[in-house]
């Protein structure tokens, strides 16, 4: 019985970190807690979590490294054939690209804006500020990687495993398009477009007011808004 008792209580811690990874509570490539620290959050035997841990790696759900703990994997990367970033200097691919992103960051902030917590939200507010600090005297490269660390944030702080896991591959994979429109952008007016650097105040303003519609309203303009900029250069 006992033993019975302790499979059904590692199926139970199972589930549990399987919903905290569907809402988004754990993101992709983000480190499970140590079985020390579940045993001792979920009053458990040490048994009974490595037990569950096991199950989720069974499951594909995570990856174990030895020495390494375990992290959550990105479910969704396995059923992406999606071109090469080769072709991120294309302009008309660049164009797709954006258009994509007008889509998905305007989703992330919506629900970003639902459902991050206020300790997220505060740690969205220290990276906009140096974001904002950044803004003049580094390299396209560091702005680019800046702006996306930004966004990527927000995607992260949805707790939507769709919207996490897709910007996640997203981000990765067309990076050199993203860095790509900042650089023909910064090429065209010699500096940041003043209206970019408005339109982060405004996503991040919305987020800390959880005014959703308002997030996604701001977030897809601002991401149209360099469409539009890419288009006239």
């Amino acid at each position: 019985m006992a033993t019975e008792k302790g499979i059904n209580l590692s199926q139970k811690l199972s589930s549990e970190l399987q919903n905290q990874i569907l809402y988004g509570d754990i993101c992709p490539g983000e480190k499970l807690p140590s079985q020390r620290v579940l045993a001792e959050r979920y009053s458990l035997s040490r048994a009974t979590v490595r037990e569950a841990v096991q199950d989720l790696e069974l499951k594909g759900i995570i990856e174990t490294n030895h020495g390494g703990g375990s992290l959550c994997r990105n479910l969704l990367e396995s059923h992406f054939s999606m071109p090469a970033d080769s072709i991120g200097d294309n302009f008309e691919f660049q164009v797709q690209v954006m258009e994509m992103r007008a889509a998905l960051e305007g989703e992330a902030a919506y629900y970003a804006a639902l459902r991050a917590s206020d300790e997220q939200l505060d740690r969205i507010g220290q990276e906009y500020e140096a974001m904002q600090a950044r803004s003049s005297g580094h390299t396209t490269l560091a702005k680019a990687k800046a702006d996306l660390r930004f966004h990527m944030m927000i995607a992260e702080t949805s707790h939507h495993l769709l919207v996490i896991s897709f910007s996640q591959i997203f981000y990765n994979r067309y990076f050199n398009a993203i860095y790509g429109v900042l650089d023909r952008t910064l090429k065209k007016f010699g500096r940041y477009p003043d209206g970019i650097s408005a339109q982060h105040t405004q996503i991040y303003q919305a987020l800390i007011n959880r005014n959703a519609e308002l997030a996604r309203k701001v977030a897809t303009e601002h991401i149209d808004y360099t469409r539009r900029q890419l288009e006239a250069s």
